[in-house]
This record gives structure tokens, sequence and C-alpha cells, in this order.
């Protein structure tokens, strides 16, 4: 059986390494995994080209949404966020599925959250489909609200309408100065980079969360992940994500339960090469 991961650019992607490792230790020997360079304009054509022998797709930006129509079936969690990180192939069908937000919700239990009360404050940095997806995360630890701090109010459309399916109070505030200084829990969905202000914050105690999960696993640490671990914030990070996401992808597209330590062990040796 075959399956991939797909996005532009991909040539950088952990996936391949996550995978075939957990084939491996699942005895799936003929299954492979591969990375293929697709953006939207090709998305079609490349879901059009898996016939029998493919079991699913891994999709990463800029292809989240741009898949929906293309679906047969999308699972409500995934329509909820409006983005689909997962397509799988059965009985000549196509069905979607989000397993970014179980892999978030896994990400933050690593590091000490596993449940938020319904008050609890939550600033989220970025407006895009993992920002969608970090809104169903924070639903599903219990929170009923969260801040967005976003550069454009006007782009984030498709945040405010995921919130609307959600049912999650959302607030948009500056990116550069937001409003909310002591969240509970920061999540960033930017690229790396992009919230290297927010580390000086952290740094100089202007902006102080509890916990901290920053999406991005390479490079690593993040200028934001290192701040936070000198002011003793606990921090889950891209990879943990990246693992628990795939882990959940594995399950949906074999069948079999995930071989987590075998599936760590071979990210972050590939991580640390």
């Amino acid at each position: 059986m075959k399956a991939a991961v797909l996005g532009a650019p991909i040539a950088h992607s952990l996936s391949p390494v996550l995978h075939r490792a957990a084939y491996q230790a699942l005895g799936l020997t003929g299954w492979s995994y591969e990375a293929i360079e697709c953006d939207t304009a090709r998305l079609p054509a490349v879901l059009d080209g898996c016939g029998p022998g493919w079991a699913g797709l891994s999709l990463t930006m800029p292809l989240k949404r741009a898949v929906l129509p293309l679906l047969d079936h999308i699972d409500p969690l995934a329509r909820e966020v409006g983005a689909a990180n997962t397509v799988v192939f059965t009985g000549g069908q196509r069905h979607g599925h989000n397993t970014d937000v179980p892999g978030m919700i896994a990400a933050l239990a690593e590091a000490g959250v596993t449940g938020l009360p319904g008050h609890a404050t939550v600033l989220i940095l970025g407006g895009g489909a993992t920002a969608c997806s970090a809104l169903a995360a924070v639903r599903g630890l219990g929170a009923a609200r969260a801040t967005a701090a976003v550069r454009d109010p006007g782009r984030a459309q498709d945040l405010l309408a995921a919130a609307a399916r959600l049912a999650v109070g959302l607030t948009l505030t500056s990116f550069d100065e937001p409003e909310v200084t002591a969240p509970d829990v920061l999540i960033s969905t930017v690229p790396a980079g992009a919230a290297d202000f927010h580390a000086k914050r952290i740094a100089r105690n202007t902006l102080a969360p509890q916990y901290l999960l920053d999406v991005v696993y390479h490079p690593w640490p993040t200028p934001l992940a290192v701040a936070a671990r000198q002011a003793d914030i606990p921090v889950a990070g891209g990879f943990a994500l990246l693992l628990h996401q795939a882990a959940h992808q594995v399950t949906l597209m074999t069948g079999k339960p995930p071989p987590l330590a075998e599936m760590r062990a071979a990210g972050e040796s590939a991580l640390n090469a």
C-alpha cells in the first residue's frame, strides 16, 4: 500500500521518517510513504492519481482547506475546523480527517495541560488553518473562549467562521500588542521567526503565559521556546504535535495502534542529525 505527504514546500517534512518507522515497527513490509511536492493547483490531479493501491495522504500547507471540496466525506471535526490534514481512501471514496486537533491536545498534555476550566484565557498567535485547529484543541481541553493575535483582522474570516462552528468565543487582537498578556496557554501557530518579538516580551515578563505550545519543529528550539524555558514556563513543541498527529494518521490509514515509541525515536534521531 502507498501513502504520502503533500505540500509546498515539502522537502523538509519529517512525516516520511515517522510513518516509515511506524510501518517497520508494525511489520507492514509492503507499505511505502513518500513526500510529494504539491500546490493547490496540482491537488485535484494528484488525488485523481491515487488508485486502489493507496491508503491515504497527509496534507500540510497550503492544502488543508483546499482539499475540502475534493472529498466525498468530511469528518465532523474537520468540517468544524474547516481544514483536513488527512485523506483516507476507503471503498473508492476520499474521507477527510483532522488529526492536528488531537495532536495538539496530546502535545499540551506532555507539557502538563490535561484540561482547562471554561474561563481559562488562551492566546493564539496567527489566524490560519493551524489556528483554527488550535481553537478546536482549546475547546477539547475545556476552555470556552480564546483570543487570536492577528496582523490583519480582515484576513481572519476563516478563523471567525471556525470559531462560530466550534461554538468557541473568539476575540481578535493586535499581533504586536495583544490585549492578553498573562494567558493560561499561549499557542503560536506562526512560522519560525514570526514570533521572535513575543520571545522578547516573555524575556521582559510583559508576556507571561502559564504554558506554551509552539507548532514549529524545525529549527528547534525557537527563540519563543527558549525564552519560555528560561522563564520556567512548560513548553510543548512542534515535534510533539507532529508525532501525535502522525500517530493518529497511522491508525486511520492502517487500522492498527501506532507504535509511538518507535516513531518518536526515529523522529528525534532525524532531527538530531
